[in-house]
């Protein structure tokens, strides 16, 4: 609406408007805006720029003053002071301001007087039209005189400005005239005067100008002077891309061009100039390069060094110069600029845009110049260079931060120290900073500053190129060598001011328009050299480092006084400079064609060693580096070339003298004397060893002949005799292992210097030996230790083989074996070790003869024994000692230690005793084994392996000759019974030292019970007795061997009362029972062998009781004998307590396939009936039924007890006990009766036309579809098998005129037939299914079909639910407990739920399509690439409070499988009916009715909401209780009620808060109770809080609702006399806001009176007092529950349920069991059949229809 109206407004005033053009005040444009510029010098920029544009070359401005009127001018002469006077004094009258450009055309006339008409010109920087207009900022009423015309600006009275142009005499030139707007205003004079003259030096930058004239009068204060020098065209390298990357501009060339510029100013400039610090102090190089550089240096004079002083102040500088103002002073700098020429190709769009705003195209080419100063302009400036002059070229040459110029200067800084001149970049109005706002304008702009980063990278290059050629000239630089310190200290300058250039810095005020410049100075070329050692290389093979790496000098490194600029701190940054790695020494290592110096050698080993301490380098680099290393070693005689990878040791002073041969693989000693231990260890080196040494010089050096003959120690005494001084010095530190190499390695060659010449150790003497005169003695050996020649063999005592050449040879010097004992045992000691074994192994002692004569015959000593009574009366062989023996003597030490014995072996005297026995020589056998026991510690015999003896030697019991080995006998008496043999009685106490075991091993004892067992009662209670002690010792793999053993005696008489015609058999332990077996000794093995062999049959697998798994095996068996001797009740019970045990039975599978085949099962059949049977006749008689055992298969389950009713005559029944039972009957083979019956059905009025009334099935279909989510919430999802949902998509009712079943028994000839007011069928077409129904239908046949639908598997009790569902209106359902108004708006909720989650769906599917598309674009742009869609295909995110398979609660509300399920669960227990059974999960074989999808997908409970803050169910606890403790707890839950006596109740109970599926308790703040009166002797207490809120007190509420409460309280006493629990035990109390129905607080029950007065109370004083007994009766059994378990949980609910049950009866008397009054019409027609009435309604919030039981209580 508002959009039309403003259209139709619009129009209208187009038409109908007052027009009227919009006007400017010129005067205030141009004094508020035009000519207002923030940075000083403005128009005389502006002019300046203007006369650049002409193309002037020369411009000059020029100040005409004006006489003080107050100070007179002074009479002197001296121009100082006349200068001095009119700077001071004067005012300005007059700005001039020329140039010899071209004159204005008549366009620029015509264009100068319209504001913002600039120039067309693309190659000119004007384009706004307004900088002109800067003028009037000094003038008022400008003059421009050009060429013949001539132009005045001025204002009218109306502060019009208008322009009086005139013809003049022909002139060149252009100037103008700026008459001064203020009379007052001062020449400019001091600081202000220097400003201006730093500006017009800084216009001299670029562009064409070539001389600058300023004039104040006559007096010419400045005049500046600019050359330039040939251009030279620069090289572009070829790798660079001269494009940028919009592809908008293009480098095509550039060239170099010198520039110096003069300046020659008056000093009066010098007066208040303030001073910088000048340049520092250098010395520039002198290149021989003819460059335009050449040019500068000349021109600056023949002086090599600046004398500047330092940074002062200007007036300390002016007192000490002439005070002659008028004076001049010169400068000249240096600078170069490089121009390049920019090619554009702008696209249409851009070009048009561009057009649009600048009011003229983008330039077809343009110009980018960078200026700078190379090292040498620098040098060559700073020559001579004054304060002053500094300070004034401080704006002409960067001073570390250069700036962006479009023309002239701008305040954005371009990030290096050099300037960036731009012509064709579009700054802002003011020129000061660059447009970036602009779209297309940014655009033009940042593809400008990209090209200027390609002119950037070609000006580095060229510098590079420059330097490259001057290193040229070094003769390091030469034939691949290193640069001299020298020559590297000359060129470093020029090369850190030429990275100083390139310092890239962040550029302000706009930060991103260094990064346009920097990213393209970096990526437009690949190739980028760096200084460094070797000059310059490229980057990727230049390194960093701050250690000295001169061993590797051909690795380029950066020269460390770089490292601190900022370019290369950048490339470090930006990790594309690196630090020196140790795999880059390794590579120049392995290149390099050179050897490394001694000196390079000792400087790697130490950079090595000191990065290992600093641990930064690793084993394996260090190794590698040694690997590649070879150096050259001239000072060794002869040069040694020594590669690094096969030195493996370095050599200790200390150890091995350096002047020593060492091994090639041995560094030499000058290369790690100033290496630690530390890193030698570090470099891999290990210490040279003596015995490595040892083994190179007498081996591996002569093999090789690598040293000369005066250093073989086999030859040569002398250095034979320094080599084992060495050897000697370091004996002592060496290991014994070292020794005995060293030893073995000397041992047998000539190193030891004698008299008689170079010997072997071992046939040289000590000079101590002097027993014969020509024994080879050593000599020359004076410092070698004594214990090292020893160990080498020298020898201190004479040779044994001597000893018995000469000592023994027969003649008179002959010795005897006593002599030869003494002497050596005199020097035994030095007696070397192969000697002492010599002398052990040779024959040299006799023993005793019978006569104590020496035999004949010589003995090894350690054959022979002490002289010894003892040990002669054992019979051994005992040496031949004529003197006394004494056993401490040097003699018989030295004796033992040849081995000569003290006593016989264990061995030997064992087979002493075994002979002995052998022999019958008694007294020898029991010396023999008196010596052993007396000598058994002492001797060591107690430690002998006895097990591994098998000789037999001991005395056993039995005969006295008879021997066994240890590991044969044994010493518990009562191992005797199983053969085993006991050791002697006298010997037993010594059963430890002989090795005898207490018992036999258990493996032996096992093998000879199986063998042989028991045949008797006493030999088994014997047998398994000693089993029973020896239990500890019996393992798993015992018992598993034992228990399927036949062990276990049973006598069996062949004839009653002859005993002595029994026989015995043997049965496993696993398959006989403990004790007399009472009742079941004829079905099974009973053994009792007394209490200890008990233990031992318990062990092996016997049992005192004959388990479940035992019966099930005896009914495969003898199931009749079982029956017989059970009978028929007994026989139930254990068929009960087997389908009890059955999950564990039936996973033995052999045992469920024999108990299939077996007739075990009990089953009923009807064996006659009085009477047909008939659904309506309730006086029918108990048919006759009988019991019989049958197969599995031959039996049936009753699933459907109409059918059953049909055919019990003629089929056997299971029993309808338990379901646990039916499902062990299912599991072996019973099938259900449905599976087994046939049906067939005669509808009549199914034919279109004939077809009755629809009405009545239109309606039924109504309640049928309404009621059914009723019925269903309160079953579990596995229980059903449709839902509401499919009945409204697969259901309908028909009525029709009769209906005929017929109904058969498959097998047989049995067949019913019946009329029927409903029945189900299925169209084979449509698969439809539809309930047919007569006119006047029985709702109860019409429940029974739905069931069928509904259920897996309906009940007797589901039809009669469902019946009283279909029945009742919604208000007495409501009234029941059910929360209907819930349930049947879930289902609006649902159809809600369900179209948003679909459009939710929609809109994610249509959403990742457009991704789908959109990626697939992106990628046909990027060239078609191949890629797989990645498009997320999960489904969409659920909606709150939306369940898979949402129907009818299925998968959002499933209840505790062991909890009672709510307002059905209180019909199932009145009616009788077990409320905790489960439907079966699946339908019996052969149901017609088919499972739907929905039915048999698996559901999902609900979860509860995040802030819900409702737990999950609790959790089963503890093993299912029996009905006996069930009964005991109810006892005790009624028994523990006890009366309340106190005055209050305080505290807050807890609230037991039961929601849907799942059973919470919340701990809630209570109200104080407080005592207020009696109503019919109950306890009445009121709620404090009432009692304060309403103000009402007790005695008027206890009056208001006396009869009220009298009525509460006659309820209540009802119910105490349901439960026969005392009346002052029910307590009243009343509370109008809280929630709760009834509490239980230390087993007091209370009530409130406010539930039953909103509920019942109406109902009671009608006379109706059944709804409200059972209610409250129930609510009471509720709170009695809490008795015994406070939380709502497995226990709790299954005492709940015990209580109802037990007291169902007393509630149907009570309360008369009076139905519901019914509100459909079908009672007119059945009027017996009544609707059984719900639970009683109580007021809670009610969370489902199904928790009518539950509530909200406290206790």
């Amino acid at each position: 609406m508002l959009v039309g109206l403003d259209r139709d407004l619009r129009a209208e005033s187009v038409d109908t408007g007052i027009v009227r053009s919009v006007t400017v005040n010129r005067r205030d444009l141009i004094d508020k805006h035009l000519a207002r510029y923030s940075r000083p010098w403005s128009t005389l920029r502006e002019l300046i720029q203007n006369a650049a544009d002409a193309a002037a070359t020369s411009v000059t401005i020029k100040i005409t003053t004006k006489p003080s009127l107050r100070v007179p001018t002074p009479q002197s002469d001296d121009p100082s002071t006349q200068l001095k006077h009119v700077l001071y004094n004067h005012t300005v009258e007059l700005w001039k301001v020329g140039n010899n450009g071209q004159t204005f055309r008549p366009e620029d006339w015509a264009r100068l007087q319209d504001i913002a008409t600039g120039n067309p010109d693309e190659d000119k920087i004007g384009a706004f039209g307004v900088g002109f207009y800067s003028v009037f900022d000094i003038s008022e009423n400008p003059w421009v005189y050009s060429g013949t015309d001539a132009l005045q600006f001025y204002y009218t009275k109306d502060n019009d400005l208008v322009a009086n142009r005139r013809k003049l005499p022909k002139r060149t030139d252009t100037f103008l005239e700026l008459p001064a707007r203020d009379s007052t205003s001062s020449v400019p004079h001091g600081q202000e005067l220097f400003s201006l003259c730093q500006f017009l030096v800084s216009s001299m930058t670029f562009g064409g100008l070539q001389t600058i004239q300023l004039l104040i009068d006559d007096w010419r204060i400045l005049s500046l002077r600019k050359s330039r020098a040939d251009p030279v065209t620069l090289e572009i390298p070829g790798g660079l891309d001269k494009t940028t990357p919009g592809k908008f501009m293009r480098v095509s060339q550039i060239t170099q061009e010198g520039v110096q510029v003069e300046a020659e100013w008056m000093k009066v400039l010098d007066s208040r100039a303030s001073l910088q610090s000048g340049p520092a102090t250098t010395n520039p190089l002198e290149s021989t390069k003819k460059s335009v550089f050449s040019f500068f240096k000349r021109a600056a004079g023949p002086s090599s060094q600046s004398n500047v002083k330092p940074e002062q102040d200007i007036k300390s500088v002016a007192d000490k110069t002439p005070q002659d103002l008028a004076a001049t002073s010169k400068h000249k700098t240096f600078f170069h600029v490089n121009k390049a020429t920019i090619v554009t190709n702008v696209d249409r769009d851009l070009g048009t845009e561009f057009l649009k705003l600048r009011k003229k195209p983008p330039p077809k080419s343009t110009t980018i110049s960078f200026l700078a100063q190379s090292y040498d302009q620098s040098a060559a400036s700073s020559l001579n260079a004054s304060p002053v002059a500094s300070k004034l070229f401080k704006s002409i040459v960067p001073d570390g931060k250069g700036h962006i110029y479009v023309g002239f200067s701008t305040s954005q800084t371009s990030g290096l120290a050099a300037h960036l001149n731009m012509p064709a970049l579009v700054p802002t109005v003011e020129r000061e900073q660059l447009d970036l706002n602009s779209k297309h304008i940014k655009t033009w702009n940042i593809e400008l500053l990209r090209a200027a980063g390609l002119v950037a990278r070609i000006s580095w290059s060229a510098a590079t190129m420059e330097l490259q050629e001057r290193l040229s000239k070094y003769p390091g630089m030469t034939g691949g060598k290193v640069l001299a310190p020298e020559e590297l200290q000359e060129i470093l300058p020029a090369v850190k001011w030429k990275y100083e250039t390139f310092d890239w810095s962040s550029t302000f005020p706009l930060p991103d328009v260094g990064r346009y410049i920097q990213d393209v100075f970096w990526d437009c070329a690949k190739d980028f050299s760096l200084f460094s050692t070797r000059g310059f290389v490229p980057l990727d093979n230049v390194r960093v480092t701050s250690a000295d790496l001169s061993f590797v000098e051909e690795l380029p490194i950066v020269p460390e006084s770089l490292l601190q600029l900022g370019l290369v701190k950048r490339l470090r940054r930006e990790e594309v400079l690196t630090d020196v790695q140790i795999n880059d020494i390794v590579y120049i290592l392995e290149k390099s064609k050179k050897t490394r110096t001694p000196m390079q050698l000792q400087q790697l080993l130490a950079y090595l060693a000191t990065k290992a301490r600093a641990n930064t380098i690793s084993q394996r680099e260090i190794q590698s580096v040694l690997n590649a290393t070879v150096a050259t070693d001239d000072e060794l005689t002869p040069t040694r070339i020594l590669a690094l990878n096969d030195i493996k040791e370095f050599v200790n002073p200390d150890r091995i003298p350096p002047d020593m041969p060492l091994p090639p693989t041995t560094i030499p000693f000058k290369y790690t004397k100033k290496l630690s231990k530390f890193d030698t260890d570090a470099l891999g080196f290990q210490e040279l060893g003596p015995l490595k040494w040892l083994k190179w010089l007498t081996e591996d050096a002569r093999a090789n002949r690598q040293l000369p003959p005066e250093q073989n120690m086999e030859a040569n005494s002398a250095f034979a005799s320094k080599v084992l001084k060495t050897l000697s010095q370091n004996w002592s530190n060496m290991s014994q292992d070292t020794k005995t190499a060293m030893t073995k390695l000397l041992e047998n060659r000539t190193i030891i210097p004698t008299k008689q010449g170079m010997k072997k150790p071992s046939e040289t003497y000590f000079s101590s030996v002097k027993l014969f005169a020509d024994l080879p003695v050593v000599e020359n050996l004076n410092n070698v230790k004594e214990g090292f020649l020893s160990a080498l063999g020298v020898r201190k005592v004479l040779e044994i083989g001597v000893v018995f050449d000469r000592l023994m040879s027969g003649s008179s010097q002959q010795w005897s074996h006593v002599d030869l004992i003494k002497y050596l045992a005199s020097v035994w000691d030095d007696v070397p070790a192969r000697d002492r074994e010599r002398l052990k192994s040779t024959p040299v002692c006799p023993a005793e003869g019978l006569d104590g004569k020496p035999t004949q015959g010589r003995f090894q000593i350690s054959e022979l024994y002490e002289p010894n009574d003892a040990l002669r009366r054992l019979g051994l062989p005992i040496l031949q000692w004529p003197r006394e023996y004494e056993p401490r003597s040097k003699e018989a030490k030295l004796l033992r230690i040849l081995g000569l014995r003290d006593a016989p072996p264990y061995a030997d005297l064992v087979n002493i005793i075994a002979t002995a026995g052998k022999s019958a020589d008694n007294s020898l056998r029991e010396y023999a084994l008196k010596y052993f026991i007396e000598h058994s510690q002492s001797k060591g015999y107690a430690a002998s392996p006895t097990a591994d003896v098998r000789t037999p030697f001991i005395p056993i019991q039995g005969p006295e000759d008879k021997l066994s080995a240890p590991a044969d006998c044994f010493t518990n008496e009562r191992a005797a019974v199983f053969g085993f043999s006991l050791l002697r009685s006298d010997l037993q106490k010594y059963a430890v030292l002989f090795g005898v075991q207490p018992d036999p091993p258990i493996d032996r004892c096992i093998e000879r019970l199986i063998r042989k067992p028991p045949r008797s009662e006493r030999q088994a209670r014997e047998m398994f007795g000693y089993m029973t002690s020896r239990l500890g010792v019996i393992k798993n793999k015992h018992v598993e061997a034992l228990g399927g053993a036949n062990i276990v005696p049973v006598t069996t008489l062949k004839d009653t009362g002859n005993e002595g015609a029994s026989r015995v058999r043997h049965l496993p332990p696993r398959m006989c029972f403990l004790g007399n077996g009472g009742e079941l000794a004829n079905m099974f093995d009973f053994v009792d062998f007394g209490k200890e062999a008990e233990l031992f049959l318990m062990r092996c697998g016997s049992k005192h009781e004959v388990n479940i798994t035992d019966i099930a095996y005896l009914f495969t068996q003898q199931p009749a004998m079982l029956m017989n001797e059970l009978k028929q009740d007994r026989y139930l019970e254990v068929l009960m307590k087997m389908s009890r045990e059955w999950k564990s039975i039936k996973k033995d599978k052999s045992l469920v396939e024999k108990l299939k085949q077996a007739p075990f099962l009990l089953a009923t059949k009807v064996e006659s009936l009085d009477q047909p049977f008939n659904l309506t006749d309730d006086d029918a008689k108990e048919d006759s039924k009988k019991w019989h055992l049958a197969k599995a298969s031959e039996i049936v389950i009753i699933d459907e007890i109409g059918n059953y009713n049909l055919f019990k005559a003629h089929v056997l029944a299971a029993p309808q006990l338990d379901e646990t039972l039916e499902h062990m009957y299912a599991d072996l083979g019973t099938p259900g009766l449905t599976s087994l019956v046939e049906e067939r059905q005669q509808i009549a009025g199914l034919e279109p036309g004939k077809r009755p009334d629809q009405g009545a099935a239109l309606k039924l279909q109504s309640i049928i579809l309404e009621r059914a989510r009723l019925f269903l919430h309160d079953y579990p999802a596995d229980s059903r098998r449709h839902d509401s949902k499919w009945l409204e998509k697969n259901l309908t009712v028909q009525t029709v005129r009769s209906i005929i079943i017929k109904t058969s028994l498959r097998g047989t000839n049995i067949k019913h037939e019946q009329e029927k007011a409903a029945t189900l069928r299925q169209d084979t077409n449509s698969r439809m299914w539809t309930i047919c129904i007569i006119e006047n239908y029985d709702m109860a046949q019409v429940s029974r079909a739905l069931a069928r639908l509904l259920l897996i598997r309906p009940r007797p009790f589901d039809w009669i639910v469902l019946e009283k569902i279909l029945l009742s209106e919604l208000r007495s359902l409501q009234e029941a407990g059910i929360n209907v108004d819930r349930i049947l708006q879930q289902k609006e909720k649902d159809a809600q739920m369900a179209h948003e989650m679909h459009q939710r769906q929609l809109e994610q599917e249509r959403r990742a399509r457009d991704e789908r598309e959109a990626l697939e674009q992106a990628m046909e742009a990027q060239g078609g690439r191949d890629m797989d869609s990645d498009v997320d295909s999960r489904p969409a995110d659920p909606i709150p409070g939306d369940f898979p398979g949402n129907n009818d609660g299925k998968g959002h509300e499933v209840e505790n499988a062991q909890e009672p399920a709510g307002l059905f669960d209180g019909f199932r227990k009145m009616l009788g009916f077990d409320p905790a059974r489960k439907p079966q999960a699946a339908s019996p074989k052969g149901e017609r009715i088919e499972d739907d999808h929905d039915a048999t997908e698996p559901m999902e409970p609900q979860r509860p909401d995040a802030d819900s803050k409702q737990p999950l169910p609790p959790e089963p606890q503890g093993p299912p209780m029996t009905p006996d403790e069930l009964s005991e707890l109810s006892r005790r839950a009624i028994q523990t009620t006890r009366p309340h006596n106190a005055s209050t109740v305080k505290g807050g109970p807890e609230v037991h808060e039961v929601k849907e599926a799942h059973t919470t308790c919340d701990p809630s703040p209570g109200t104080e109770l407080i005592y207020s009166g009696r109503a019919a002797n109950l306890r009445v207490l009121l709620d404090v809080e009432f009692i304060e809120a309403s103000g009402t007190s007790k005695e008027e509420f206890m009056t208001t609702n006396a009869e009220g409460l009298k009525r509460f309280a006659s309820i209540l006493q009802d119910c105490a006399a349901i439960y026969k629990l005392p009346r002052e035990s029910m307590n009243i109390f009343y509370d109008d806001k809280g929630k709760t129905i009834a509490f239980n607080q230390q087993n007091n029950v209370f009530f409130n009176y406010q539930t039953f007065r909103n509920n019942h109370l109406a109902m009671v004083e009608q006379g109706n007092r059944d709804l409200p007994i059972r209610s409250w009766a129930l609510t009471t059994a509720h709170e009695l529950a809490h008795n015994i378990e406070g939380d709502h949980n497995v226990r709790f609910h299954n005492v709940l349920q015990s209580i109802i049950e037990s007291h169902i009866p007393n509630i149907a008397d009570a309360s008369r069991m009076r139905p519901i009054p019914a509100t459909s019409p079908r009672q007119a027609v059945h009027p017996t059949r009544q609707p059984t009435p719900p639970p009683p309604r109580q007021n809670i919030p009610r969370p489902s229809g199904t928790a009518a039981l539950k509530g909200t209580f406290k206790r």
